[in-house]
């Protein structure tokens, strides 16, 4: 009998090879449980597993020896089982990402829209923004939704504040950065699919217009009165310090 291939990490559990796992039922049930064995007594605390659709006829096995599911992707299914009670595992997924941008042209117009469908009733007016892609830069996204729902070119000026709340989709929650972008363009071309309307709305129509939330008013104040902020060079590197961003 031979250990199924793995890797061990730096926080003392080990990684399965995902191309190492058998593809018969029995075999893999033969092999892993010979593999627990050896895992338990060299003291390793998780076991990562991996089960590609392909494999999924595993996966009944992996929750029968004690594995959990961890978290889910188009094609796999991680799993992990825990050999020493207590150790730590790292969640996944816990929230959503997103980008707003505060459009304001030489004339003092904010560009917002409505949107298609809405969790409240009425005109509703918005900024312009949406969820990141994977592996997707903020001041990128940001200007790649304005232009996707409004056909505004932007540039990235800086980063005005941000929102967290929770009980977002999937129960998730949902920190949603606000920008500051500066058009490059004036033409509107719509996204139909997603708005019901796009414009430029004068800044004080806009703070003065009931529908629109409070919170939302302060932002669109807070970057007008703004001239700088937390620019990209800040979110575009790593860096050791702390910065902490302090909106007037």
């Amino acid at each position: 009998m031979t250990i199924i291939d793995s890797q061990k990490n730096l926080f003392g559990g080990c990684i399965v090879e995902p191309a190492a796992l058998p593809s018969d039922p029995a075999e893999f049930t033969a092999r892993l449980e010979y593999s627990l064995g050896v895992w338990k007594a060299d003291g390793v605390k998780l076991v990562w597993l991996a089960v590609s659709r392909a494999q999924s006829q595993l996966i009944p096995i992996c929750v029968a020896a004690g594995f959990v599911f961890h978290h889910a992707a188009e094609d796999s299914l991680q799993m992990v089982l825990t050999l020493v009670p207590g150790s730590f595992i790292p969640p996944y997924a816990t929230h959503y990402v997103g980008a707003g941008g505060v459009v304001i042209d030489d004339e003092g117009k904010l560009l917002v829209v409505s949107e298609r469908h809405k969790q409240f009733p009425g005109r509703r007016l918005k900024l312009p923004g949406g969820a990141l892609l994977a592996g997707e830069h903020i001041a990128a996204a940001v200007v790649r939704e304005v232009k996707e729902e409004t056909g505004i070119d932007t540039r990235f000026e800086f980063l005005v504040s941000l929102r967290h709340w929770h009980g977002y989709r999937y129960g998730k929650s949902d920190i949603y950065f606000v920008c500051r972008l500066t058009p490059l363009s004036k033409e509107i071309i719509m996204d139909t699919r997603e708005l019901v309307e796009c414009l430029w709305l004068p800044v004080e129509e806009y703070l003065a217009d009931t529908d629109v939330h409070s919170f939302n008013k302060l932002i669109v104040r807070t970057a007008a009165a703004s001239r700088s902020g937390l620019g990209e060079k800040y979110i575009d590197e790593y860096k050791t310090e702390t910065y902490e961003l302090l909106v007037p």
